[in-house]
């Protein structure tokens, strides 16, 4: 039982994890509180892990990376294809497993703490910028709206 290959599903305090071998058969499910993970994977021999892209994988893609593992995450958007049954974690760990396990799937690079700080500085400016747009387009209606009010008026 070698496992070559685990899909991760994250959560907020239950993982559901899936793992196979090299022949692609299913030898893991298994469920993991938070505190568990870390442990779990440093028992483990060297694999690749998949999650799903999100603030929370580069963090556990950085802390299990010194354990002698591999971190690689994928967006959501390719992972949905894989899914064979109805939405749950387990099935969501299995198709992140199969995701990860194929040759022409995109992956996200782990990010530092300094990475991720800077991309949340750019979020958060984004949508100043929306916001604001969004306030100057509110505006001009409403001062298109009250120059036809006002033509109407001055006209009867």
């Amino acid at each position: 039982m070698k496992i070559t290959t685990v899909g991760i599903d994250l959560a907020k305090n239950l993982f559901q994890i899936h793992g196979v071998d090299e022949r692609g058969k299913a030898v893991l499910r298994k469920q993991l509180r938070r505190a568990q993970v870390a442990v779990f994977f440093g028992n483990l021999p060297p694999c690749v892990i998949g999650m799903e892209a999100c603030a929370s994988a580069h963090y556990w893609g950085r802390t299990l990376s010194p354990l002698r593992t591999y971190g690689a995450s994928d967006g959501f958007e390719f992972v949905k294809p894989y899914v064979k049954t109805n939405k749950n974690d387990a099935a969501d760990a299995e198709a992140i497993c199969e995701a990860v396990g194929r040759a022409n799937m995109r992956f996200v690079p782990i990010k530092n703490v300094e990475q991720q700080a800077i991309l949340s500085v750019h979020r958060v400016r984004q949508g100043f910028v929306k916001a604001r747009t969004r306030r100057r387009i509110r505006s001009a209606d409403c001062s298109v709206n009250l120059g036809w009010s006002f033509l109407k008026a001055s006209a009867t």
